[in-house]
C-alpha cells in the first residue's frame, strides 16, 4: 500500500512539474535548472533559450511572480516570449514555493524574495553563453516591488521593468489605497504576535484561509473575481501555485510589516526603469507613486483598458514590443 502512494505521489508530482499554463514556443528550448540563494536554499527555475542563437554571448533575464504564482504562469510565459526575442532568460520558484526549497512551506519574505532575484543573476552570470554585463530582470505583480528592491541592492542589474506591480510591504501595512489606520494595524499585529505561541506549541506554522476561494458569492471586488478567472480556472490554475491551489501562514504578513521594500528606490539611477501597469488595475497606483519617487531615468507606461491581471497572460496586451525595445537598448 505505501508502494502504492508513493507511486501515487511521483505521479502527481511529475504531472504538476510538467504542466504549463501556455505553450512553449518552437523557437525557444526550455531546461530545468537549480541554484542556491545565499541563504543556503535550492531554488527551482527554467531556462529559457533561443534555439538560433549563433556564437554570440546573450543578453540575459530573470524573471519572477506574480506574488503567490509558480514559474509554469506568467514568469514562464514572460521568460518564453523573451526568449524567442533573443534572450537568455530565467523564470523562478520563489523560496518556499514551488518546486524551490525552504522550510516550512509557502512563506514570503521582503529580504529571501528579493535575494532569489539576485541567485538567479548569479546563475546567469555564471553560464558561458551569457554576456555578465547585459543581465536585466523582470518583476510581476508582487515581485515587481522584489525586482526593483533586488535593483536597488545588486548593481549588475542593468535595466529593470515591472508590470502590474505591487509593493507588498505597503499594501500589506497599510491595506489597499493605504486605507488602513493604525488601531487596525496594531490590532492585526497583535492577533499575528498571539498566533505566533500557538505556532511554536504546534511546531509548525497555521494555514490563513485559503487565498482564493474554491468558488465565487457573487459580491467580491472585481479584481478578486478577476483573481479567481485566472487562478482558479483552467487558464491559469497551477497545483503548485499558492493562489490556486494554497494559502499562505497567518504569521506571513510579519516581515513585510516591518522590513519596508524600495527605501532607496532613488540608488537604481542611472540603470533605468520601466513601469508597466493596466488603465482599469486596481495597483495602478503602485507603479504611479514608485514613478513619482525614483530617479531618472524612468518610463511609466500605462495600457489603456487593462486591469491587473491582464499583464499576467493576455499575450495582446502585454506590451512584449516595448520590453524588447527597452532591454535591447539598456542591456548594452
Amino acid at each position: 500500500m505505501l508502494t502504492i502512494i508513493a507511486v501515487l505521489m511521483s505521479i502527481n508530482l511529475l504531472t504538476a512539474q510538467n504542466h504549463y499554463t501556455f505553450k512553449l514556443s518552437d523557437k525557444v528550448t526550455r531546461q530545468k535548472i537549480t541554484f542556491k540563494n545565499r541563504y543556503g536554499i535550492t531554488l527551482s527555475g527554467d531556462l529559457y533559450l533561443p534555439k538560433n542563437r549563433g556564437n554570440e554571448k546573450l543578453s540575459a533575464l530573470a524573471v519572477g511572480g506574480p506574488f503567490g504564482a509558480v514559474k509554469q504562469q506568467s514568469s514562464g510565459l514572460y521568460a518564453n516570449i523573451m526568449a524567442e526575442r533573443g534572450f537568455a532568460v530565467i523564470a523562478f520558484d520563489p523560496s518556499y514555493t514551488g518546486e524551490s526549497g525552504g522550510e516550512p512551506r509557502n512563506v514570503a519574505s521582503s529580504d529571501i524574495n528579493t535575494e532569489d532575484f539576485s541567485a538567479a543573476i548569479d546563475y546567469l552570470g555564471l553560464q558561458t553563453f551569457v554576456d555578465r554585463n547585459k543581465i536585466g530582470i523582470i518583476g510581476i505583480c508582487g515581485f515587481g516591488g522584489m525586482a526593483l528592491n533586488a535593483a536597488a541592492v545588486d548593481k549588475r542589474v542593468k535595466a529593470i521593468a515591472t508590470t502590474s506591480m505591487y509593493d507588498m510591504s505597503r499594501v500589506m501595512s497599510k491595506g489597499y489605497n493605504d486605507s488602513m489606520t493604525l488601531g487596525q494595524r496594531t490590532k492585526m499585529l497583535e492577533q499575528i504576535s498571539q498566533q505566533r505561541w500557538e505556532d511554536a506549541e504546534k511546531g509548525a506554522p497555521a494555514d490563513g484561509p485559503r487565498n482564493l476561494p474554491e468558488k465565487l458569492q457573487g459580491d467580491e471586488p472585481q479584481f478578486i473575481v478577476d483573481y479567481f478567472n485566472y487562478y482558479r480556472s483552467p487558464r491559469g490554475f497551477h497545483p503548485n501555485s499558492v493562489n490556486s491551489n494554497g494559502a499562505w501562514p497567518v504569521t506571513n504578513p510579519l516581515s513585510f510589516m516591518n522590513m519596508p521594500l524600495l527605501s532607496y528606490i532613488k540608488e537604481i539611477s542611472p540603470r533605468p526603469i520601466l513601469l508597466i501597469a493596466g488603465a482599469n488595475a486596481h495597483s495602478r497606483y503602485f507603479s504611479e507613486d514608485i514613478y513619482k519617487i525614483a530617479a531618472e531615468p524612468k518610463e511609466l507606461f500605462i495600457i489603456p483598458n487593462a486591469v491587473h491581471v491582464d499583464l499576467y497572460d493576455k499575450i495582446d496586451v502585454i506590451p512584449f514590443g516595448k520590453l524588447e525595445l527597452f532591454f535591447k537598448q539598456n542591456l548594452k
